[in-house]
């Protein structure tokens, strides 16, 4: 497994790659790697002749008031861990590489970011998309890989790719979970065990969400409230947003549909949480 620092480098192994007439599926990530970041790998390795996977805490996604410094970081084990998968090459650039002194460009996305966590953290999308537009030129892949825990960074990419005729193909994956139901993310390292039992009910309300829906209610507002309420019973819990909406545009709905996006954002003591489900009717068994 190759380990490049610089973005002239990751350029010129891109384009023998390229040359070569392999295809190129990258997999961006701000490391601590743990299984859900690896089954994206696995995806990866499934569409492409060389993997590549870039591990760059990016500062400009982060607000003033957030956990930057404090962003769990294990580089060792991240790179036993890419290699495990199989990893063909890992971009690790500094923020000065990926930053220059003097850098004034970026890449907006104008509607999009104006909902769900784009209210709460100002600014975040617009460092997801100018970094993810950055590699994207770097590393010049067929197909670039992101997690649909995500899902409102997904949506935003995804338009940033269509919108800029980015011939690269973006696939979502499923969000990938502990055996308890947590999404996995780096941030469940921040929990202590009492506050990770109350960080269960993000999936729980998104089950009773899906249960309210199947047994025929279709106003927005009353399954927003009952979530609500089912989650601010557990201790720790604090809502940054409830939000049942279109999950193309992610605009508010006031009526169901099978498709609806229903994404949550919680912090739980001092860690923020995210999670999401699409609401699904549920097949009726066949009686026998």
């Amino acid at each position: 497994m190759e380990i490049i620092k610089t973005v002239k480098q990751m350029q010129q192994a891109a384009h023998a790659i390229r040359t070569g007439g392999e295809s190129i599926a990258l997999v961006p990530t701000m490391g601590f790697l743990h299984e859900g970041h690896l089954t994206l790998m696995r995806v990866g390795k499934e569409h492409c002749d060389r993997l590549i996977v870039s591990i760059f805490v990016n500062p400009t996604q982060f607000g003033p008031n957030e956990d930057l410094e404090a962003y769990p970081r294990d580089t060792e084990g991240d790179l036993r861990k890419a290699e495990n998968v199989g990893v063909d090459l890992v971009f690790m650039p500094s923020a000065r590489e990926m930053y220059p002194q003097g850098a004034q460009t970026s890449v907006v996305v104008k509607d999009l970011p104006r909902h769900l966590c784009g209210l709460s953290r100002p600014g975040h999308f617009d460092g997801v998309t100018t970094v993810v537009a950055k590699l994207f030129h770097m590393v010049n892949p067929h197909v670039a890989v992101f997690g649909q825990k995500d899902y409102q960074q997904l949506a935003v990419i995804s338009r940033m790719v269509m919108d800029l005729d980015m011939d690269i193909q973006i696939i979502g994956v499923p969000t990938v979970r502990e055996r308890d139901g947590l999404a996995m993310s780096s941030r469940n390292s921040y929990l202590s065990a009492e506050e990770r039992q109350s960080a269960l009910s993000l999936k729980k309300s998104l089950n009773l969400a899906e249960r309210l829906f199947n047994e025929g209610e279709r106003r927005a507002q009353a399954v927003k409230d009952f979530v609500q309420s089912y989650i601010l019973e557990h201790p720790h819990t604090e809502i940054d947003y409830i939000a049942l909406c279109d999950p193309v545009t992610l605009e508010d709905v006031n009526t169901l549909t099978e498709g609806t996006l229903v994404a949550l954002a919680v912090r739980v003591g001092k860690t923020r949480l995210i999670d999401n489900a699409r609401l699904r009717k549920q097949k009726k068994s066949k009686k026998q």
